[in-house]
């Protein structure tokens, strides 16, 4: 069964870059592609969808490109917090060390509380379809 191009068009696919460099090494495109698919995944299934707003205030470099990867892909709008400021959506990414500094304002997935690894762990890394966008419209 073939699905209708304008399900599948919403879909953002990351484009080909060369490896990003961390200090700890380098994060190849596969593994971006994997890891913000399984983020996107927990994203759809707290409510967010196309066009919503997501703050991010995710410090550590590979987090921060994963989950802007991860809003990226689900059509969502990806919106940086700095430290100190209200976010301005009603979703955010962030980590416990940067949890406390933040306000009540937004639901807050903490990408390393238990709960939240859990569920990652558990998700697939699979290329997100329309199927998976429609599920949450």
């Amino acid at each position: 069964m073939s699905t209708p191009a304008t399900a599948t068009a919403t879909v953002v696919q990351l484009p080909r870059r060369a490896d990003a460099p961390f200090a700890a090494g380098q994060l190849a495109d596969a593994d971006l592609d994997r890891w913000a698919n399984r983020l996107a995944r927990l994203l759809l299934a707290g409510g967010v969808g196309v066009g919503s707003r997501i703050a991010l205030a995710v410090d550590p470099a590979i987090e921060a490109t994963v989950a802007e990867a991860a809003v990226r892909k689900i059509g969502a709008i990806p919106v940086p917090v700095a430290e100190g400021t209200a976010p301005v959506a009603g979703f955010g990414i962030t980590t416990k060390e940067r949890r406390a500094e933040l306000t009540d304002t937004a639901d807050w997935l903490v990408l390393d509380d238990r709960s939240t690894l859990r569920r990652y762990l558990v998700s697939s890394d699979a290329p997100l379809s329309g199927t998976d966008l429609r599920a949450v419209c």
